[in-house]
């Protein structure tokens, strides 16, 4: 048991992502307004992406702009793809987002309300 206590304690971001994917993932699950689900789901693709970024950081690593002349090994530039996948994530996570409040937006209008029980008993 001391022995994982000690690994977690090395890897702190590791602990972060987990806990920030499971509080969304519960606040997900659990409420049953509309909003509340947005903001769950929100962590939870924050956490994922905290998680590329915290994994693609190498130590003593440079820029990505190779030197011909110089003649340094490959294995001391950083990966840009993490990087760019984290822009293109952060993009389509706030498309996601603003079109899941319109949506919800619309869903408050006819129904009058944002909570899931009442939005099913209506639908009936």
């Amino acid at each position: 048991m001391l022995d994982v206590i000690e690994a977690l304690l090395r890897r702190p971001n590791f602990v972060a992502f987990v806990t920030l994917f499971l509080w969304g993932l519960y606040i997900t699950v659990v409420h049953h307004n509309l909003v509340k689900k947005l903001i769950g789901l929100y962590l939870v693709q924050t956490s994922v992406i905290f998680f590329l970024v915290t994994t693609s950081v190498k130590s003593g690593a440079t820029v990505p702009i190779v030197d011909l002349a110089a003649g340094t090994a490959p294995e001391v530039y950083m990966n840009p793809l993490p990087h760019a996948l984290t822009l293109t994530a952060i993009v389509v996570q706030v498309a996601t987002l603003g079109v899941s409040l319109a949506l919800v937006a619309a869903i408050y209008r006819r129904f009058g309300s944002l909570d899931e029980n009442e939005i099913l008993k209506r639908l009936e």
